[in-house]
């Protein structure tokens, strides 16, 4: 099992901030949490990383409906960062619309819909998609 030293969780509401973040540390395999209030400033946060040459995050989990940018307005911008590492994106929302999860999979960098609120099992789960990826990936 491989610990992530950054996941980024944008999400505007407060309570699913707290909980998503107590799953992600009970997890024991997340060493750093970036929180961010929307999609703007997450935007921001993540080109000023990737321009520093900083290490970016390797797991995203977003909200879709925030003020400022919403996690579309997110998605559109971000993937013209050309970013070279991999970053796995869970889209974690309230909308069970199926159009949602439609848009959802036109994005390549998005890995997974989840609907909130979101369970440890469900994250563990996530975190072990991630692990079996990066496995596949080096063989």
């Amino acid at each position: 099992m491989k610990k992530i030293n950054l996941a980024c969780l944008i999400e505007d509401d407060p309570i699913h901030i707290f909980l998503s973040k107590k799953y992600l540390e009970m997890t024991g395999r997340i060493e750093n949490i970036m929180i961010c209030q929307n999609g703007k400033e997450a935007y921001d946060k993540l080109q000023a990383i990737f321009t520093s040459g900083e290490i970016l995050p390797e797991l995203i989990l977003l909200d879709l409906n925030m003020p400022i940018w919403d996690g579309w307005q997110f998605l559109e911008k971000f993937k013209d960062i050309p970013i070279q590492s991999k970053i796995t994106i869970y889209i974690l929302t309230s909308s069970i619309n199926e159009a949602d999860r439609e848009k959802a999979r036109h994005f390549n960098n998005v890995n997974n819909y989840v609907v909130k609120p979101i369970k440890l099992e469900t994250l563990i789960d996530l975190l072990d998609e991630m692990d079996k990826e990066i496995v596949n990936n080096q063989n």
